[in-house]
């Protein structure tokens, strides 16, 4: 690549970087381009699509995350490994919108993110596994019922963290409690299947599967 190619990739998802984390993922893309100082042409000819940009920016904290979700794995007490792995990925997501969109819906994605993506949900049910094998999460708790509870609480984050910085831990932590192996009653239905959880977080926010992330606004 060369050099001036090279500038204007970077300024592009640099500017991505930052106009999503403000906005979110639906940021109009000239608008990307305008604080990348390069035109329109430019941008596309760098990022034919939306998701090829998504992937390019979130796709750097592939190794960063899947390193935090293998020394989650590596703790001794589950739960709390768990509940330290949501902190440190709730931490990051309170000032930025487009990850916390990233996380609370499905969006078309290239390779990185469906790695990443799997990554952690791989990692969330080793952990609950763990934990009920310790005796110290409820047993009749599954993966996908934590991670529609957190991409729930999740999409609250940056509104809620711009008033109350750290309001959200007060949250999580009413959610960890919740999970907890002592008193429990019982559940009044069963937990959504992988496919099905799926499927609500192409609905949430008018970002995914349904039709958002790209079309007439790339």
């Amino acid at each position: 690549m060369r050099a001036d190619a090279r500038r204007n990739r970077e300024a592009l998802v640099a500017a991505a970087r930052e106009l999503f984390a403000e906005q979110g993922l639906e940021v109009p893309l000239d608008e990307i381009a305008r604080r990348a100082g390069v035109g329109n042409a430019t941008l596309y000819r760098r990022f034919p699509t939306r998701e090829a940009l998504i992937e390019a920016v979130f796709g750097e904290s592939l190794g960063a995350s899947m390193s935090e979700g293998e020394r989650a794995r590596a703790g001794e007490d589950a739960f709390a490994s768990l509940t330290a792995y949501m902190e440190r990925i709730f931490e990051g997501l309170a000032a930025d919108r487009g990850a916390i969109e990233l996380m609370t819906t499905t969006i078309p994605a290239g390779p990185t993110l469906a790695a990443l993506r799997e990554h952690n949900h791989a990692t969330v049910g080793a952990l609950v596994r763990r934990a009920q094998e310790q005796g110290t999460m409820r047993p009749d708790v599954v993966a996908e019922d934590l991670l529609f509870a957190l991409a729930a609480l999740g999409r609250c984050v940056p509104s809620a963290a711009a008033v109350a910085p750290g309001s959200w831990r007060r949250y999580l932590a009413l959610l960890f409690d919740g999970l907890r192996a002592e008193g429990v009653s019982a559940l009044p239905a069963p937990p959504l299947t992988a496919e099905q959880l799926d499927g609500v977080l192409a609905d949430v926010g008018g970002v995914g599967g349904g039709g958002g992330g790209g079309g007439g606004n790339r």
